[in-house]
C-alpha cells in the first residue's frame, strides 16, 4: 500500500488556526481534490469537524476519521480509534491512501508515510496547528514550478508551489 500525506503550509509550517485555514488558495483546493478523489482519506476528528457540513463526507472518496472518543459518530464516514486502524481500513478499500490532517495525525503518520505532497504558501502566517518538519530522510521528486526559487501566483495574489517528497 502507498501512503501519502497532503497539506499546505506557510513559511513557518503553520497549517491552520482555530480549526480553519490561514489563506484563500483555490488552486490548492483544486490540487487536493484532484489528488485525493477516488481513494480513501484518513483524517482526525478536528479536521472532519473543520469541514462545513455540506462537504462532509468529502465526496467521491471513502472518509476515515480517527478519534479517541469512543462515542464519536461521523455520518457518511468510518470512525476508528487509531491511525493503525485507519490505515488497515483504508488498505481493505484501495492500495493507496491519503492522510489529510490534522497536525496530530500528520505527526503520527510520518514514520509510515511514503510520500509528502506539500503546498508551500509564501506567507508568514502563524497558527495553532503545524506541519511536521521534513527531515533529511526525504528527497524532492517533483516541484511545480521547477526550481526552489520559482513560485506560482494564485488568482488571490498569494504565491505558492507544489512540492512532492519521497522517503529516501
Amino acid at each position: 500500500m502507498t501512503i501519502r500525506s497532503i497539506w499546505a503550509q506557510s513559511r513557518t509550517r503553520a497549517i491552520g488556526s482555530d480549526g480553519g485555514m490561514l489563506w484563500q488558495l483555490p488552486e490548492d483546493m483544486a490540487f487536493f481534490k484532484r489528488a485525493t478523489t477516488g481513494t480513501p482519506v484518513v483524517m482526525g476528528r478536528k479536521t472532519w469537524l473543520s469541514f462545513p457540513e455540506r462537504f462532509r463526507p468529502l465526496p467521491d472518496r471513502p472518509n476515515i476519521v480517527v478519534t479517541r472518543d469512543e462515542g464519536f459518530a461521523a455520518e457518511g464516514a468510518q470512525v476508528v480509534h487509531s491511525l493503525e486502524d485507519a490505515l488497515e481500513a483504508a488498505g481493505r478499500i484501495d492500495d493507496e491512501v491519503w492522510v489529510i490532517g490534522g497536525a496530530q495525525i500528520y505527526a503520527q503518520a510520518m514514520d509510515v508515510v511514503d510520500e509528502l505532497w506539500v503546498t508551500e504558501v509564501d506567507v508568514d502566517a502563524d497558527g495553532d496547528a503545524y506541519a511536521p518538519e521534513i527531515g533529511d530522510e526525504w528527497q524532492v521528486i517533483r516541484s511545480e514550478p521547477e526550481g526552489p526559487a520559482e513560485w506560482l501566483t494564485s488568482r488571490t495574489g498569494t504565491r505558492y508551489r507544489f512540492v512532492v517528497y519521497r522517503r529516501r
